[in-house]
């Protein structure tokens, strides 16, 4: 099932795909959006936003993502929900198939699929991942009310997490490998500041116990201390992981340049990718900054280039 060809394809959604789409609609290219499997992004899972500009007092991530998306299809952005399994820019217009069986064809594509959280790895953890472990404070943290928990990191992930928790939590413990954070100092000084909060320095998470009786739950973890290899064992009821993010590059891996994380390569100041025509913008480029408002930056630069392309 295929259909026709547009002028431009946006994959994915949130702040980068959403201001892609408002100013390739402005340009009159008449984009297409694939919403994606996570319509509107990690923002969904976030609430107070209190860094996005003009909007002086705290705002929610999944209103603002609601109010893109409005703008978005105010201007005449067509909207599909759908997920895209195969990518195939060899061919002129590019080609990608949906989940849904469906071929879309277009002029220039913008990739704009974001990241997603990284786990430990641990078999544990995915033993007791939606029972007392998991990678969303504010979509989990109400489970915990008046509970002792862990947040497992070290940056500014991290740090939000445990400032959040401390609205539900009794006590809130982050552990991190190293003797400091990478996270903004203004999030630090919270931190700090938080009687709530203590921290573990140069300590790892080994394996999260729990117990099966009468229904699977978190009941501590095993720590590491890196300089003396000592363990012990920490009481907590949830363990929330925060540790960083990964690409969702899974499509371009063989199309595409990618950087040694995996993040799409472009031109330094653009967001041109390997392959003429086609653009990436938000996190699933960008590993250096990762806020909604350089997402929404570069899904601008990508609509403006997407509609240069064009005009060439």
């Amino acid at each position: 099932m295929s259909s026709e060809c547009v002028p431009v394809l946006i994959i994915g959604s949130g702040p980068a795909g959403y201001t892609a789409a408002i100013y390739a609609a402005r340009a009159d290219l008449k984009p297409v959006m694939i919403s994606g499997s996570e319509p509107g992004g990690q923002l969904m899972w976030t609430t107070d936003v209190e860094n996005y500009p003009g909007f002086k007092d705290v705002i929610q991530g999944p209103w603002l993502m609601e109010e893109m998306k409005a703008q978005a299809l105010h201007m005449g952005t067509k909207f599909i929900e759908d997920r895209i399994t195969r990518v195939d820019v060899t061919k002129r217009p590019f080609e990608c198939e949906g989940e849904s069986g469906k071929i879309y064809k277009s002029k220039a594509l913008i990739i704009a699929t974001g990241a997603q959280a990284k786990w430990l790895g641990l078999e544990s953890e995915e033993k007791f991942r939606g029972y007392g472990v998991s990678g969303c404070a504010v979509c989990d943290g109400f489970f915990f009310k008046n509970k002792e928990v862990v947040v497992i990191g070290g940056g500014n992930t991290a740090v939000e997490e445990a400032l959040y928790l401390t609205r539900h939590a009794s006590l809130v413990t982050v552990i991190h490998r190293r003797d400091s954070f990478r996270a903004e100092k203004i999030l630090q000084d919270k931190l700090f500041k938080n009687d709530k909060i203590k921290v573990l320095w140069n300590s790892e998470v080994e394996e999260i116990l729990g117990g099966d009786d009468p229904f699977l739950h978190v009941t501590g973890v095993c720590v590491k201390d890196t300089d003396t290899q000592k363990r012990t064992t920490l009481p907590c009821k949830g363990v929330f992981v925060a540790i960083g993010h990964r690409p969702q590059t899974d499509l371009f891996t063989t199309i595409l340049r990618l950087d040694a994380h995996n993040y799409i390569e472009v031109e330094p100041g653009t967001t041109k990718t390997s392959v003429p025509g086609v653009f990436a913008a938000g996190d699933v480029t960008d590993k250096v900054y990762r806020q909604a408002v350089t997402a929404a930056g570069l899904g601008c630069m990508a609509a403006l280039e997407a509609a240069a392309y064009l005009d060439e």
